[in-house]
Parts: structure tokens; C-alpha cells; sequence
């Protein structure tokens, strides 16, 4: 018999005031948009599919490179719109901002979203000179990863100088066992393609995995996994959880900026 994993990646139910974050994020993301004002800029276009937009935030001064930010939500849930002041560390170190969005499933295969993401920080790479880094959260985290692995090649590979996943999931399979799977509809080929830890990472691209002390041990163990396959360092934040750990990215001074950025 099979053994049910949905419990093992049930953020929400294992973090108090679970439900309160959501309603915070988006405000604190609305803030940081009427404060850019006209650096702000928003449902930027990279495709004709409703969802096939990124978002791209501009420094004070002339930008020192490129920064993404890939979203979360099990590949199922939110838009760009809820992470906006994510790009406050980066804005202030004369970084530009891209929050790509990407179509969800079950409209969407996450292989499909991969391609999305790609095509999205194409655009955003024509607009911004300069290096890339990305980084991302759980779903997120696992398309970041993607952008550094060896089977795509992307026009901008030779820009990209580091990935940093949070919490990323990194190894599929697990999730084939999950509720979850209703919607995302993996199959074994699917999983095993798109999961970074089961593939070569480029080798110019540096890479740091970052996740919360206080996770699920799964997401523990996918980092770990990922950080191992990839002979690339680890970081487990302590006290934070699935949903604060990328909280971080707001400060200029926090180490995760710094490992992100210098």
C-alpha cells in the first residue's frame, strides 16, 4: 500500500496564525509599490496567456544587475502581486527586481511553468544590464533551481552567477503520494524531469540552499538533498518557519541578501 505524504508537506496546519500571512504579504506588498511609485512596474507582458506577466522594480540609480524572485504556492496558488516587498533588500543595494508569474496548475504541467519562468526572465534580462541571481520559495525555491540546471540553456546562462532556492523542492517524486498531486497531476517522467536534485547543475553557477530551521522535515530533507546532489553549501535559518524564512529578503543587511547579492 502507498503511503500518503500529505501530511509531511502541510505547511499551514504546523505554523500558528498560519491563515494571517497571506492578508500580510499582500498588504505589505501593495505599500511597497505606491511607495516606487513610477519604479514600480507592473503586469509587465511576456506572453499571451493571462498569467504570463512579471512585475519589474527599479533602483534610485542605475541598476547593478538583475534579481528574480520566483513565488510559491505548490505551483497552485498566488501571483506577483503578493511578494512585491521581497525587492525592498535588493532595490536598496541598487538591484533591479523581476516577480515573474506563470500559469498554475491544473491549467499548467510544471514543466510547462518552467518554460514560463524562463521566457519571463528573458524579457527582463533584455530590460536590465548586468549579472543575474535568482531566488525562490518552496515552489518557487524548486524553479529557481531549474534556472541553473545543465539541461536548459537559456540566452541568458552566461549572466546568471547564482541561485539561492528557499525551502525548494527539489526531488518531485514525494509529491506523486500527496493530495496535492489531484491537481498537479505529476507522473513518474515528469518528476524525475523536473526535479533539480536528480539533475546536473551548471557548473559556472554558483548556489546556496536556504530553508528554515524550524520546516516540515521534508522540506529539511529536500534542502539537504539538493545542497548534497549539488556539492553546494546549505543554510538552515534558525527559528524560522516555511512562512517567515523568506521574510529576510525585505532587509539589505540580512545575510540572505548578502549571500544572494555579493
Amino acid at each position: 500500500m502507498t503511503k500518503d505524504l500529505s501530511r509531511d508537506y502541510a505547511n499551514g496546519d504546523f505554523i500558528a496564525d498560519a491563515a494571517t500571512y497571506p492578508p500580510r504579504w499582500a498588504d505589505e506588498a501593495a505599500a511597497l509599490r505606491l511607495r516606487l511609485g513610477d519604479r514600480a512596474r507592473t503586469g509587465l507582458r511576456y506572453g499571451t496567456e493571462p498569467r504570463q506577466t512579471f512585475d519589474l522594480f527599479l533602483p534610485e540609480t542605475t541598476p547593478v544587475g538583475l534579481m528574480v524572485f520566483i513565488h510559491g504556492g505548490y505551483w497552485m496558488a498566488f501571483d506577483p502581486a503578493s511578494w512585491s516587498h521581497l525587492a525592498e533588500g535588493a532595490l536598496a543595494r541598487d538591484w533591479a527586481v523581476a516577480i515573474p508569474g506563470y500559469t498554475l496548475a491544473p491549467q499548467a504541467r510544471i514543466a510547462s511553468m518552467t518554460d514560463e519562468v524562463e521566457a519571463a526572465i528573458t524579457m527582463a534580462a533584455e530590460m536590465i544590464d548586468g549579472p543575474i541571481v535568482i531566488t525562490g520559495h518552496s515552489a518557487g525555491g524548486h524553479l529557481s533551481a531549474r534556472m541553473a540546471c545543465a539541461d536548459r540553456t537559456p540566452v541568458w546562462a552566461d549572466r546568471l552567477v547564482r541561485v539561492v532556492p528557499i525551502s525548494p523542492l527539489a526531488d518531485l517524486r514525494p509529491l506523486m503520494e500527496t493530495d496535492m498531486n489531484a491537481t498537479l497531476h505529476l507522473d513518474a517522467a515528469e518528476a524525475a524531469a523536473e526535479s533539480p536534485a536528480l539533475l546536473a547543475k551548471r557548473s559556472q553557477v554558483d548556489c546556496t540552499v536556504w530553508v528554515g530551521a524550524q520546516e516540515r522535515p521534508a522540506f529539511l530533507w529536500q534542502a539537504r538533498l539538493l545542497s548534497e546532489d549539488w556539492d553546494c553549501p546549505w543554510h538552515a535559518a534558525p527559528g524560522l518557519h516555511h512562512f517567515n524564512v523568506i521574510d529576510d529578503l525585505a532587509d539589505p543587511e540580512s545575510v540572505l541578501v548578502q549571500t544572494l547579492l555579493d
